[in-house]
C-alpha cells in the first residue's frame, strides 16, 4: 500500500528521520526501503542496493528491516554492516551498485535514527529525485516479488579497508613524511562508527592514537554533534596524553572537529579551511562551500588567488555545485570535507588525513597553523518557529537589516562584506527547528546580529 507519512517523521532532502519507536518502526522502515527499491527499478536504475549503518542500538534492527523491504521487491542486497556513511557511499560508486541506504541519524541523539538514500553515483538524492521518490511513496503500491524472485542478501566486510586504502594512495598525501612526523592524536569517536575506521587510518599515517569513546556500541556519552562545546573530554585527553592535537567525529563519520595541543577546541569551521589549503597548494581551483560556512575559507582561497562559490546547505547541494564548477575541494563548515579526487561526499577520515598533511606541509602544530588565518566568531542558535511563517520572517528581516548583500537560495542570508559580518536563517532539514547562524570579527558583533534577528522572529511569530 502507499505510505502515509506519520506527522512526527522528519521528511526532507536528507531522507526520513525520527525517534525510534515513534514514529520510526521496523514496519515503516521496511515500507520505505521497499518503495526505494521499486522506485529505482521503475526508473531503470537497476536492483543492486548496498546497505550500511552507524553504531546506534537500533541500527541492527532497522538495517534488517531495510534489507527485508528491498528483498521483498526483488532487489539484491549487499550488507556492509557497521560502516561510516562515506564508506558506504564510496562502496556504492566503486561496485557500480544501483543505490544505497544508510541507516543513520548522523549527529542526532541516540534515540533518533534515519534512512538516507544514495543514487548509483554514490551521492545522496538531490531535491528533484527525492521529490519524485516521496511522490512515489505516497501514491504507489510497490510490486512485491514472488517466491522465485525474492532478492538475494550478501555481506561485504571489507568496505572499511578499501576506504582506508583509497585514502592512503591519494597523490595529495605524502604518507612517508607523515609517518616520519609521527604526530600524537587524541581521538573521540563518541562511540559511533568512527571507531571502526579512524584509529586504523591514523595509525597507518604514523600517528600514535589516544582514544576516548572509540567503542562503536552506539550509547553516546554526550551530545554527539562535534561542536566545540561538546569536546571538553577530548580536550582533557589531549592534555593528559600530551597529544599534538585532538580530533572528533560525529556518529556516522562525515564531520571532523579539531582541538589544539593545549586541549582548546577550535571547532568545526577550521576543518574545511585547513584541508582546502592542502589541496590549493597543489592544485589551485574553485572551492565550494555552503552558505553557513565561515568566511575563513574565503581567506584561505584568496591567499591562493582562487574564489569560493556558495551553495545551499546540504551535502548534495555542495556536491552538485562542485561538479558544475569543476571545484578541486569543497564542503561544509560543520566539519565536512569533499575531495573529488576521492569521491564527491563529505568524508571525515579524508579530512583527518588532509589536516595531518597540512601540519606536515607547514611544519607547525595545529594552533600555529590556525593562527595564520583571521579569527572570526560564529554563533548558532536553534529556535522553534512555524515554518509556514518563514517567508514573512525573511521579508521582515531583510527590511529591518537593509543589508548590502542578500541571498535567497537557501532561506535568507544577509551580509555586510566590509564589516565581515553575515547572518543565515533557514529551516533545518534534520531537526524540527529553524537555524540562526551569524559570524563576525568578534563574538559581540555576531551575537548582536543574532539577537536582533531572534527579536524580529519573535515579532513575526
Amino acid at each position: 500500500m502507499p505510505i502515509a507519512f506519520p506527522p512526527d517523521l522528519m521528511v526532507s532532502v536528507s531522507g526520513f528521520r525520527g525517534i525510534v519507536g515513534r514514529p520510526l518502526t521496523p514496519e515503516l522502515v521496511t515500507s520505505l526501503a521497499a518503495g526505494f527499491g521499486a522506485f529505482l527499478q521503475e526508473s531503470g536504475q537497476g536492483d543492486s542496493i548496498l546497505v550500511g549503518r552507524d553504531s546506534r542500538t537500533s541500527g541492527p534492527m532497522l538495517a534488517r528491516s531495510v534489507a527485508a523491504g528491498l528483498q521483498s521487491v526483488g532487489c539484491d542486497v549487499v550488507d556492509l554492516g557497521l560502516v561510516p556513511t562515506p564508506t558506504l557511499l564510496l562502496a556504492v560508486e566503486e561496485r557500480g551498485a544501483s543505490g544505497g541506504i544508510c541507516v543513520t541519524a548522523s549527529h542526532n541523539p541516540g534515540e533518533w535514527n534515519a534512512l538516507k538514500f544514495s543514487s548509483g553515483e554514490g551521492l545522496f538524492l538531490d531535491a528533484t529525485v527525492m521529490s519524485r521518490f516521496q511522490e512515489y511513496l505516497v501514491s504507489e503500491d510497490p510490486p512485491r516479488a514472488g517466491w522465485q524472485d525474492v532478492g538475494s542478501l550478501k555481506s561485504d566486510s571489507d568496505a572499511v579497508d578499501r576506504h582506508i586504502d583509497r585514502i592512503l594512495t591519494l597523490p595529495i598525501l605524502d604518507v612517508p613524511a607523515l609517518k616520519l612526523r609521527g604526530l600524537r592524536v587524541a581521538l573521540d569517536c563518541v562511540n559511533g562508527a568512527g571507531g571502526v575506521i579512524m584509529p586504523h587510518l591514523l595509525e597507518a599515517l604514523g600517528c600514535q592514537v589516544f582514544g576516548v569513546n572509540t567503542e562503536p556500541h552506539g550509547r553516546f556519552p554526550r551530545d554527539p554533534e562535534p561542536t566545540a562545546e561538546n569536546l571538553s573530554e577530548l580536550g582533557e585527553a589531549v592534555r593528559a596524553s600530551g597529544a599534538d592535537l585532538g580530533m572528533a567525529v560525529d556518529p556516522d563519520v562525515d564531520r571532523l572537529s579539531l582541538v589544539d595541543g593545549d586541549g582548546v577546541p577550535l571547532g568545526e569551521e577550521l576543518t574545511l579551511a585547513l584541508a582546502s589549503a592542502v589541496v590549493l597548494q597543489r592544485e589551485p581551483g574553485v572551492v565550494v562551500a555552503n552558505l553557513s560556512t565561515s568566511q575563513v575559507v574565503e581567506d584561505v582561497a584568496r591567499s591562493f588567488g582562487v574564489s569560493v562559490v556558495r551553495a545551499p546547505v546540504g551535502e548534495i547541494n555542495v556536491a552538485r555545485r562542485m561538479q558544475k564548477e569543476g571545484a578541486v575541494v569543497g564542503g561544509e563548515g560543520n566539519g565536512g570535507v569533499i575531495l573529488p579526487a576521492l569521491h564527491a561526499t563529505r568524508d571525515a577520515p579524508l579530512g583527518a588525513a588532509l589536516i595531518l598533511q597540512h601540519l606536515s606541509d607547514q611544519g607547525v602544530g595545529l594552533r600555529d597553523a590556525a593562527a595564520r588565518w583571521p579569527v572570526y566568531a560564529i554563533v548558532k542558535r536553534k529556535v522553534s518557529f512555524p515554518r509556514e511563517s518563514l517567508e514573512g520572517a525573511y521579508t521582515a528581516l531583510q527590511e529591518d537589516f537593509t543589508p548590502p548583500e542578500v541571498d535567497h537560495t537557501d532561506g535568507l542570508r544577509v551580509s555586510w562584506p566590509e564589516e565581515r559580518v553575515w547572518l543565515h536563517v533557514r529551516p533545518s532539514g534534520t531537526e524540527p527547528v529553524v537555524r540562526l547562524i551569524a559570524e563576525g570579527p568578534s563574538e559581540e558583533e555576531a551575537n548582536a546580529v543574532l539577537a536582533r534577528a531572534a527579536k524580529i522572529l519573535d515579532g513575526v511569530a
